[in-house]
């Protein structure tokens, strides 16, 4: 029997899967070609690789999840994709889901440089173990400082001035150390400040009207002032109702969080010491100096210490020194030393003041008031009788980051005249803070003219115009007190501000390409340098507000974004503001982060329209404390 001829196999499964792969394939090709589109030149963004997104189909079963890379990449918006890394869909989605989680209630007065187990690793001679030493990369925290539990936002100034809240700083040694000095007070749930110190116990107005006596205060001529080994501060506090700013400073010792109060209070401080590098600050930048028993011992180690305020003094401006030596004949059963001892120490003083070309003008009752000269006219002709100290040669006398101190006079810019201001002369303030700065009108700063500096000034009155439209509280007098800008050039967004209730630290980088801190001081304004791979010489919750323009293009390849971004939340306080203006590819970036800190933020077009690269990221911290347990159990 003939074997029949096989019937066709051609069944519907055969027919279903060229079905299957040919919409597969279809499918496919869509993908790739959306794809291509979004992340090419057609969708606005960086190319992406697409190797990791191939989807394979097979006959048998495909099974296609919601946490699909590839489905999650195309459910988001442009604001937070904009400018995902070529390492795939794992990296973008690792850093939109980093998180950083609170550090120990151990860590809630966290200060990175100034760490006091670090510093034992140093040497003790000259208080070098004192300074900044900051952790090495590998020991930067990954967490967020926390405040203690029971924080609360300080009062508005100027009552912030005479209270601060004993949950934000509990600490209450100061009240017992310095009770007869009336330095500060505890009175329940609260640290009550009478504005006395160790040498005005009756009050810092009396000893500062007690200083108007001697020198002129009050007329304009002094705005800028520096007080070493600050206390809480109160000298610097009471400063601010005559128009003086003073940048008040002490270190991280046994008198526990003073510069920590000092900050509460609403007061411009630092922590720093007087050791063996220069202050961070520019020549000429002070009006006065102030020394009230801050124990540095000015005759010692060649005068290195009154070398150093030297360079920081503006020609013509005052050095005041209360407490021991001055007026030791009266005074020193009460100090507990000899009148041998006191004695040598003011001839050593004074020896050094003559070294320096200053003149005292007087000593009364328990202070002492020096004058730096003008110019160096005379202390040249001078060196040939007084040859020490030298002046300093091929130095510059604006760098101060790190820098050694020197045993050698820093030399004041050329005059013709001998009754010319080196440096140019100063207006008194408050026209001094939109004159044509001398540093700037001489040339001194290369690439500014007193052109852009005009522009300048009115940009930053529109930019603050802006600000305010979108953040109404920084209009709102008492919202915010203490102000950091992080890169502050000519001290623009500052001067917008003057009107309103606040004090700003301008920060010049010392990456900047310009070093402008000296025209900042010029203006009547006062800052510091900084790295910002580093932390900053202060406490947790210092500032109310943080102002940052163009920060993370300047660092970029230097450090990383999100150890800059920890630092600023260490520093800000709860419920603190911040504005960050860069490039809108860095601000998605820093927005990813941002979130993973807790922080409520959102990227605002620019003042001039959507067209700009540069946007804005206006943001908040969210209030959080460490737990009530936590706290019980620091302080059992």
């Amino acid at each position: 029997m003939p074997f029949a001829k096989p019937a066709p196999t051609f069944s519907f499964c055969t027919k279903a899967n060229i079905y299957s792969l040919a919409t597969i394939a279809f499918l496919c090709s869509f993908s790739y070609f959306l794809g291509s589109w979004n992340h090419g030149g057609g969708g606005g963004g960086s190319t992406t690789t697409t190797t990791e997104f191939s989807i394979r189909g097979r006959c048998n079963s495909t099974t296609t999840t919601s946490n699909d890379p590839l489905s999650a990449q195309l459910s988001i918006d442009f604001s937070t994709h904009h400018a995902a890394d070529r390492g795939g869909a794992a990296t973008a989605l690792a850093e939109m889901e980093r998180s950083y989680p609170p550090c120990g209630v151990e860590y809630s007065e966290y200060t990175p440089c100034e760490g006091t187990k670090r510093a034992l690793q140093f040497e003790r001679q000259r208080l070098i173990y004192r300074e900044r030493h900051c952790p090495a990369k590998g020991e930067v925290l990954k967490c967020r400082i926390p405040a203690p539990y029971g924080y609360k936002n300080p009062p508005a100034w100027p009552a912030s001035r005479d209270v601060a809240w004993y949950a934000n700083v509990p600490h209450k040694e100061l009240t017992v150390e310095k009770a007869v000095q009336n330095w500060i007070i505890y009175e329940g749930d609260r640290f009550r400040f009478p504005g006395g110190g160790t040498m005005f116990p009756h009050g810092a107005d009396a000893y500062i009207d007690e200083i108007g006596e001697l020198i002129n205060i009050r007329d304009g001529s002094i705005r800028t002032a520096i007080d070493t080994g600050c206390g809480v501060a109160s000298w610097g506090a009471y400063l601010l109702s005559r128009n003086i700013i003073t940048m008040s400073f002490a270190p991280r010792d046994t008198h526990e969080a003073q510069v920590q109060f000092a900050l509460e209070r609403g007061v411009p401080a630092l922590i720093g010491v007087m050791a063996s590098i220069r202050l961070p600050y520019p020549s000429r930048a002070f009006d006065m100096a102030h020394c009230s028993r801050c124990l540095i011992p000015w005759g010692q180690y060649d005068g290195v210490y009154l070398i150093e305020v030297d360079r920081v003094l503006r020609p013509g401006g005052y050095w005041v020194l209360s407490g021991p030596p001055i007026n030791w004949k009266n005074h020193w059963r009460g100090w507990e030393r000899t009148e041998e001892d006191l004695r040598a120490e003011q001839e050593n003083i004074e020896n050094v003041a003559k070294s320096l070309c200053w003149k005292k003008l007087l000593e009364k009752d328990g202070i002492a008031v020096w004058q730096k000269p003008m110019n160096h006219l005379p202390c040249k002709a001078n060196r040939k009788i007084i040859q020490n100290p030298p002046f300093c040669q091929a130095q510059d006398p604006d760098t101060a980051w790190y820098t050694k101190m020197e045993t050698c006079m820093t030399p004041l810019p050329e005059v013709s005249d001998s009754e010319e201001f080196a440096g140019g002369e100063l207006v008194k303030w408050p026209q001094r803070l939109y004159m044509i700065p001398p540093r700037i009108s001489s040339g001194s700063i290369d690439g500014v003219t007193a052109e852009i500096f005009r522009l300048n000034s009115e940009l930053w009155k529109k930019r603050m115009s802006h600000y305010k439209a979108v953040n109404n509280q920084l209009g709102h007098s008492g919202r915010y007190r203490n102000v950091l800008d992080m890169n502050a050039y000519l001290g623009g967004f500052a001067a917008a501000l003057v009107e309103d209730p606040v004090w700003v630290m301008n920060v010049v980088p010392v990456e900047a390409k310009i070093n402008t801190l000296g025209v900042i001081y010029e203006r009547g304004l006062i800052g510091t340098y900084q790295n910002w791979c580093e932390a900053m010489s202060t406490y947790p919750r210092t500032y109310d507000f943080i102002h940052a323009d163009s920060v993370f293009s300047l660092y970029k390849g230097r450090c990383e974004m999100e150890d800059i971004l920890l630092e600023m939340d260490r520093i800000l306080r709860p419920e603190g503001s911040v504005i960050l203006r860069d490039d809108v590819d860095v601000l998605v970036k820093i927005k990813k982060i941002t979130d993973g800190l807790n922080w409520n933020s959102r990227i605002v077009d620019h003042e001039d329209g959507p067209h700009q690269r540069e946007k804005l990221l206006f943001a908040v911290k969210l209030y959080w404390t460490a737990p009530a347990d936590a706290a019980d159990q620091e302080g059992s």
